[in-house]
């Protein structure tokens, strides 16, 4: 009988997931919304509810993956980092510089300091270089 209980309690959440992201896409749809006002839009919306923004994912980033041909934990990762960091794009389209000041404002939303700050930007700047 326990078993039974948390199987449903399992699926509802589950199903409450898919359902919010259902409902942000909809509400985009009927709001007419498309590229950056649908995109801001759902980042907000997703934002809202976090267990949409973990199944939702960007329609770019999940074509990425597909072409990686990454699947099971390794796709939801990539996808998942790919929508935080704006798109398979968005890496691409940065200069240097803004790699820089993109990497300091990444160490200081982790609040480091010291080595483990300039190990971190070091090693972000040197990644993006190499994107």
């Amino acid at each position: 009988m326990k078993k039974l209980i948390s199987f449903a309690a399992l699926a509802m959440f589950a199903f409450g997931a898919a359902a919010a992201d259902a409902t942000c896409d909809a509400q985009a749809v009927e709001k007419k919304l498309a590229g950056a006002a649908k995109t801001s839009f759902l980042k907000k919306c997703n934002a809202d509810h976090p267990a949409a923004a973990a199944v939702a994912g960007n329609p770019a980033c999940d074509a990425k993956a597909a072409e990686k041909k990454l699947a099971g934990a390794a796709k939801i990762s990539f996808v998942k980092k790919c929508t935080v960091d704006g798109g398979p794009d968005m890496a691409a389209a940065a200069p240097a510089g803004d790699a820089a000041a993109a990497c300091s404002a990444k160490s200081a939303e982790k609040k480091l300091a010291g080595a483990a700050k300039t190990s971190f930007e070091k090693k972000c700047v040197a990644d993006a270089a190499a994107k």
